[in-house]
């Protein structure tokens, strides 16, 4: 059973951030249309690097179970605000990029609450400074 848990927590972990670290890469290649679409929504193209890290590097971080309380809480912050800039009003076109943001949003407040398992960095940082074995 715990193989089943600790699988389905690093599963779900890569699944929830595939969207991240792919949209980031995909801003590095179309860096300019992503400037130009932000700067329509009134967010300032200044700021593409900074949602890059975030997307690319908030990705890699819950995947790997890094620091994954703080970085699942920025994840979702972020994708609730890119939900209110660029996805308002709901029309009945948008309505599923809507409810699937706040599905990502919410599957990242269930990770910050919970914890990413115990096949993560975190879990094997903390059994690391407390002496356990650090087998999962």
């Amino acid at each position: 059973m715990k193989t089943l848990t600790n699988g389905s927590d690093l599963l779900g972990r890569l699944f929830l951030v595939l969207l991240f670290v792919i949209s980031g890469f995909g801003k590095i290649g179309g860096y300019a249309g992503t400037e130009a679409y932000m700067a329509a929504g009134g967010v300032p193209g200044l700021l593409l690097p900074l949602v890059i890290v975030l997307e690319i590097g908030g990705g890699i971080l819950v995947l790997l179970g890094w620091h994954t309380r703080i970085v699942s809480l920025l994840l979702a912050g972020f994708t609730i605000l890119a939900l209110l800039l660029f996805h308002l009003p709901v029309t009945a076109a948008n309505q599923v990029v809507v409810l699937a943001e706040l599905g990502v949003a919410g599957g990242f407040l269930v990770l910050a609450a919970h914890g990413p398992g115990a096949w993560s960095l975190d879990a094997w940082l903390a059994r690391r400074a407390s002496g356990e074995a650090v087998v999962a």
